[in-house]
């Protein structure tokens, strides 16, 4: 049992290595941030999110040309390669467009999660996930001596560790903490701020329907990802749902003024 895991890791590294080299992206998630959630064995999964900017008067520090921050569509594939209970282990990579430069030279990238689920160390133990997203190249620009985040999404490389425990009647309370390039992550003024804390709320409404489910996320960092997100899902089918949600962006200078967003789900098979 010991070797066919240690031959199952070293496949998954692999694989892993592999969509990293060719493609942003993201892991299973909350509404912005990565969860503890890791797709089963096989189970392949499919979002297509949306963000629609919710003002068209621009925050972004230089403003894009015609004065309207840009709206972002992401599509990408994520499947679980792990065939174990207590570690399980998704990959996936992703299409990202903002139809602005630079970042569309650039629109591929990968990430991967491993973890455990809860109770699985021991009683009461809490959900653990390790991983990467926004893995791979990116072409930075400078205006004025402050770094054009804006326009930079992929190449952020941001590694995560996340924990989460089911608590009754409350939902679920994720608690973590992350860190990515400090080329890519910077603040306004062009100093690093590639790290900071991940939290979020999640719970099914099972009150009223086990179809609704309700999350708020939050990632820290004074840099175009730092966000606190609210959101609403609705389990249209078994494998199929659909979040509706709002993110506040910390710094509208560098990543554009507040979006709402829709993101499908798919699960297959």
């Amino acid at each position: 049992m010991m070797q066919k895991m240690i031959r199952a890791l070293i496949l998954a590294m692999t694989l892993t290595a592999a969509a990293a080299g060719t493609a942003l992206a993201t892991p299973s998630t909350q509404i912005w941030i990565p969860s503890t959630d890791i797709q089963p064995f096989m189970v392949g999964h499919l979002n297509v999110d949306n963000y629609f900017r919710s003002s068209g008067v621009s925050k972004l520090v230089p403003p894009l040309a015609g004065g309207r921050d840009y709206n972002v569509m992401d599509i990408g594939p994520t499947v679980g390669i792990l065939p174990f209970e207590k570690i399980q282990m998704e990959v996936g990579f992703d299409y990202l467009v903002i139809a602005n430069e630079p970042n569309d030279n650039h629109p591929f990238s990968g990430n991967f999660k491993i973890g455990t689920p809860e109770d699985s160390l021991f009683k009461y133990s809490p959900a653990i996930a390790v991983g990467m997203y926004n893995v791979g190249p990116s072409q930075a620009g400078t205006t004025a001596g402050v770094l054009n985040s804006t326009l930079v999404t992929s190449g952020q490389n941001i590694m995560y560790a996340l924990a989460a425990r089911t608590l009754p009647v409350v939902g679920r309370i994720s608690a973590g903490y992350y860190h990515g390039s400090a080329s890519a992550l910077k603040d306004f003024d062009g100093k690093s701020a590639n790290d900071g804390l991940l939290l979020s709320w999640d719970r099914t409404m099972t009150e009223l329907t086990d179809k609704l489910w309700l999350g708020v996320d939050y990632m820290s960092g004074n840099n175009v990802d730092g966000a606190i997100s609210f959101g609403a899902s609705w389990a249209f089918a078994k494998n199929v749902s659909v979040i509706f949600g709002y993110d506040i962006w910390k710094d509208k200078r560098l990543a554009g003024n507040n979006t709402f967003t829709t993101q499908l789900d798919i699960n297959f098979p």
